[in-house]
């Protein structure tokens, strides 16, 4: 597979470091001439100088045969523009951004770009999971029309503990994916029911998200 990251800084480094052990051609793109000679003598001539954000730079990297283009620059509009240039002009399969202020998210979806990445978001998405009381939680966003994975835990007073799934008021757009129960995880049929301390797996558009926080969990 044919990788190119632009922006050297520590994220781009030690992203196209692994790649390169595992065996992939990776070429990574820095404007920097100090940072493309320092990390050149230490992952070898993979870093050529130059602004991503350009075609003619991309089209030098040979972007036309590129399967996946990383962007992981520190400023979200170039971020932006190499990811759209890519996809746009050279055609690449799979484009991946990383998103510095996790409100541009959305705007980056709506442009076009497959994967973002927020470390923000994955933080606070941590912090989460390390609060044990907190009953319902955004996991991720998916790149496909504006949905979400999120995970609800069902306590004693949640209103639909008893019901079936096919007795649930679900939001047009939700479907329950998976219930973990103790150590056994099930795929839910229409009568599954559900009881107090599900972990409930659900994928719902993100417009429905509070809908669904509703039915599920009493905060």
């Amino acid at each position: 597979m044919y990788v190119i990251v632009v922006g050297a800084g520590k994220v781009g480094y030690y992203l196209a470091k692994n790649l390169l052990m595992e065996d992939h051609e990776v070429l990574l793109i820095e404007n920097d001439p100090a940072k493309v000679e320092y990390y050149n003598e230490r992952l070898g001539t993979v870093v050529v100088r130059g602004d991503g954000a350009e075609a003619s730079t991309l089209a030098k990297a040979g972007a036309a045969r590129a399967d996946v283009v990383v962007a992981v620059t520190g400023e979200d509009e170039d971020n932006l523009v190499v990811c759209q240039v890519a996809k746009n002009k050279f055609h690449v399969g799979r484009t991946i951004a990383r998103v510095n202020n996790p409100k541009n998210e959305h705007l980056f979806r709506l442009l076009g770009v497959d994967v973002t990445v927020s470390q923000t978001n994955f933080i606070l998405n941590l912090i989460g999971q390390a609060i044990p009381e907190r009953s319902f939680m955004h996991l991720m966003n998916l790149r496909h029309a504006g949905l979400a994975i999120v995970e609800a835990t069902i306590s004693d007073r949640s209103p639909v503990v008893g019901l079936s799934i096919d007795e649930m008021d679900l939001p047009v757009s939700c479907a329950i994916a998976a219930i973990a129960r103790g150590a056994e995880v099930i795929v839910p049929k229409p009568d599954t029911q559900i009881e107090v301390g599900d972990e409930i797996i659900a994928v719902t558009h993100l417009s429905e998200e509070s809908q669904l926080r509703e039915l599920l969990v009493v905060d």
